[in-house]
């Protein structure tokens, strides 16, 4: 491992979406981009970081979008976990093979696949320069993985929450869809809120709001983002 304090941030949480595992198919897990993914994260951790890793479950199984067409919300959210727990086998799977050392911890117990998430447990796999990559959301219906990797990085004493996606950050509106969005390079956390902007979802960032964790929003298939962001260089947005 490198020397870290060369980096602006010593631990960071990285909050992967699910529809990045898809690709182009869309659904499910491509496994050349799960190949890609983890070599980022490999990168990432031969800087010498302390990473925890949390990844949604869209790609499978997307708990708000199940409940709107009938489903009980509670049901599709705990299958949207579960979700997010065969992702992050997928991740562990190709980082294990890559030399990285690195635990899963799952919200809701399954022994038989991961170790419960215990929190000071998380904290020694991270000291001993593990990426642990935390599964199954909160555990509790209702929350996001964005509020899950708020949460996760708040009691990880993580600096930054860094949000990888498919975007160069944060816009006025919606880049895909408006033209005259324009990029914003910094935000405050009051500005997201009363602007409404979609950041993260709302509890995620009053969480990091409440508790001054800063947020970083970049775009994760730029190669070497994230490890421009943690060398303290202008990547993306940044909420704080």
């Amino acid at each position: 491992m490198s020397d870290h304090r060369s980096s602006a941030y010593g631990r960071i949480v990285l909050k992967l979406s699910g529809e990045a595992l898809a690709g182009q198919q869309g659904f499910g897990i491509d496994p050349q981009v799960v190949d890609r993914i983890t070599e980022e994260i490999k990168a990432i951790h031969e800087l010498g970081v302390s990473l925890g890793v949390v990844i949604g479950g869209g790609n499978i199984v997307r708990g708000a979008i199940a409940s709107q067409h009938g489903m009980e919300r509670v049901s599709a959210d705990y299958m949207g976990m579960l979700a997010t727990i065969m992702n992050a086998l997928a991740v562990q799977d190709l980082l294990e093979k890559k030399g990285v050392e690195t635990r899963v911890m799952t919200a809701i117990r399954m022994p038989q696949l991961a170790e419960p998430y215990i929190r000071r447990r998380a904290v020694r796999h991270l000291e001993k320069g593990r990426v642990v990559i935390f599964a199954g959301g909160t555990g509790n219906p209702y929350f996001s993985t964005d509020t899950a990797a708020a949460l996760r990085a708040m009691e990880m004493n993580a600096d930054v929450v860094i949000k990888a996606t498919k975007v160069e950050g944060v816009f006025t509106a919606d880049p895909a869809t408006d033209p005259e969005a324009r990029f914003i390079p910094d935000i405050s956390f009051h500005e997201v809120v009363a602007r409404d902007l979609r950041v993260m979802d709302a509890s995620a960032v009053s969480l990091c709001r409440d508790n001054g964790l800063p947020i970083i929003v970049l775009n994760f298939d730029d190669p070497g983002s994230v490890r421009r962001a943690i060398h303290g260089k202008r990547v993306g947005t940044l909420v704080s």
